[in-house]
């Protein structure tokens, strides 16, 4: 016989619990990136994460800064970590550390891993047989000790799902907001950029440094054409149009944005509007048509078919899981 009281509602979840486990002589640049990102926004964006420190030796940690930070956690903050972010550690990580990593990893928490830090995947055997991002100082010293792991020492991160590596310190903005990107789709991701007023996320493919020219000077920053750009994407722009913003040949362009960018104009541009697009369809009910115009790639018959080409998905599919 059914009951005559209703059944109580599960409790929501709580946050996404990250964990950044910290090592003496720490850089700070990696951690307070991934707090920004993973931190209290105030009340008027959505909390979807926790951060959080620790270490194999809790109490007062040296930094590269000069001073100390107090971290309280051992590693036990682990056990319970959804995702676990590692941004330096020695080139021979401690049976303890790599024994709870594994544990951690095994029960489905997501490991995150930043200069350094990529030797404690590697030694796990993690990345056996993947493609790592990594940074070139550290790329000879990798393929050494763990010739098993493809290194890449060109793009700024690389994604696995279950495990996700950037080469440089620099990048670990862009790997963190690609998580929320992945998890809370892009107006989320977008709505965190904008309170750190960090510049346009950089996709992973992106290169960690452009590579000096053998002859002449260096090519002028992109950034006055990027922000061009984010402002006219309703515009039809062909890459003609933006050499001639800048005032150079579209074959010179083409060359400044794979060095610098490691893609070509035209793909940066799509990889912009395809952003736009999703963040309108998960933030608005405009029709797909009207999307399609305001980004800039014309109709909705285009919309759809560079949305599947990209996202293996299409625009009223994404709505109904992000909106």
């Amino acid at each position: 016989m059914p009951s005559s009281h209703p059944e109580t509602p599960p409790d929501p979840p709580g946050p996404h619990r990250v964990v950044a486990l910290v090592a003496p002589e720490q850089e700070l640049y990696p951690i307070t990136s991934a707090a920004a990102v993973f931190g209290y926004h105030g009340p008027d964006i959505a909390r979807h994460y926790s951060f959080s420190l620790c270490a194999e030796q809790p109490g007062s940690l040296p930094t590269t800064l000069g001073g100390p930070i107090q971290v309280d956690r051992g590693l036990e903050a682990l056990d319970d970590a959804d995702t676990v972010f590692i941004a330096s550690w020695t080139l021979i990580p401690s049976p303890a550390v790599l024994h709870t990593v594994s544990r951690a990893h095994a029960r489905g928490a997501r490991i995150v891993a930043v200069w350094a830090g990529i030797f404690v995947p590697a030694a796990l055997g993690l990345l056996d047989g993947r493609r790592a991002s990594v940074h070139w100082e550290l790329s000879a010293e990798l393929a050494a000790r763990h010739p098993r792991v493809i290194p890449d020492d060109t793009v700024i991160y690389v994604d696995h799902g279950d495990v996700a590596t950037a080469g440089a310190s620099a990048a670990t903005l862009d790997l963190c907001l690609h998580q929320v990107l992945q998890e809370h789709g892009a107006a989320h991701a977008m709505r965190i950029g904008r309170q750190l007023a960090a510049g346009p996320h950089r996709e992973g493919c992106q290169r960690q440094y452009p590579p000096l020219p053998t002859t002449g000077p260096m090519p002028d920053s992109l950034a006055p054409l990027l922000e061009w750009l984010l402002s006219h994407l309703p515009d039809q722009i062909t890459v003609e149009d933006m050499a001639a913003y800048s005032g150079v040949s579209p074959r010179t362009l083409t060359r400044q944005f794979t060095d610098q960018l490691g893609v070509p104009p035209a793909r940066w541009l799509l990889e912009r509007r395809l952003a736009a697009a999703r963040a309108l369809l998960e933030e608005t009910d405009l029709p797909v048509e009207t999307i399609a115009v305001r980004v800039g790639l014309s109709s909705a018959v285009n919309l759809r078919r560079r949305f599947h080409t990209a996202l293996r998905t299409t625009p009223a599919a994404y709505r109904r899981s992000f909106h």
